[in-house]
């Protein structure tokens, strides 16, 4: 297998990795500053931030994550964190497979799965404008998943729904609780709609900025400058 194939494979892993506030593969929003692959299989991926305090939970799941993808190609990762406060905890912590609680013995309580179940449920409500905003008109309390033509954001949504252990099959309710897995009665629906209209709104917002702010720290354009 060439370096190239290999690197290919690599950035493809990478890109399963999302902020997981924003939504956005790792990849896309420039967070990848390089990865290179020694001869011996070892992947070292370099990751940066908008900001040297972003938060420490959220920058750990991201390289935990970047771990866990590399792992699954077969190449062993050394996930490398630069510029942030928390760096030394979490690079050390993620390479000894420690959690979020051995990572920050003393400081933190919990591990993250709760927030990871918390970020999920919105970015479900924000696939949801995505895929139903077009469909204005249509009687939407009453569709199913399959009742809408497919797209990348229809494939989104299905895929942020089995994340969360929700139903995505075709004959699945259109309009769901995320927090409950329940349908959206017909009464609910315009509330339901607005919710997550605001929540896709503000993830938008917020990539913006975080794109924004990685540029002004790296000089870059904040489109996913990965390299091999």
């Amino acid at each position: 297998m060439t370096a190239s194939t290999v690197g290919t494979r690599i950035l493809a892993a990478l890109a399963e990795v999302r902020d997981p506030e924003l939504d956005e593969p790792i990849t896309a929003l420039g967070f990848v500053a390089s990865a290179s692959v020694s001869d011996d299989g070892v992947a070292e991926v370099h990751l940066r931030l908008p900001t040297y305090f972003c938060a420490p939970n959220f920058a750990y799941l991201m390289v935990a994550d970047a771990y866990d993808q590399v792992a699954a190609i077969g190449l062993e990762p050394h996930i490398v964190l630069d510029d942030h406060f928390a760096s030394d905890a979490i690079n050390e912590g993620v390479a000894a497979r420690a959690g979020f609680v051995g990572s920050f013995e003393g400081e933190a309580v919990d591990e993250l799965d709760s927030l990871r179940a918390d970020f999920l449920r919105k970015a479900v409500l924000a696939g949801t404008d995505a895929v139903c905003r077009p469909l204005a008109g249509f009687p939407l309390a009453t569709m199913t998943l399959g009742d809408i033509p497919d797209s990348p954001a229809l494939q989104r949504l299905k895929r942020r729904r089995r994340d969360l252990g929700l139903s995505y099959a075709d004959d699945a309710p259109l309009l769901i609780d995320p927090a409950t897995g329940g349908p959206v009665g017909t009464d609910d629906v315009p509330l339901h709609l607005r919710k997550a209209r605001l929540t896709r709104t503000s993830l938008d917002a917020n990539t913006g900025i975080c794109r924004g702010m990685l540029r002004h720290r790296y000089d870059t354009d904040g489109q996913g400058e990965s390299a091999l």
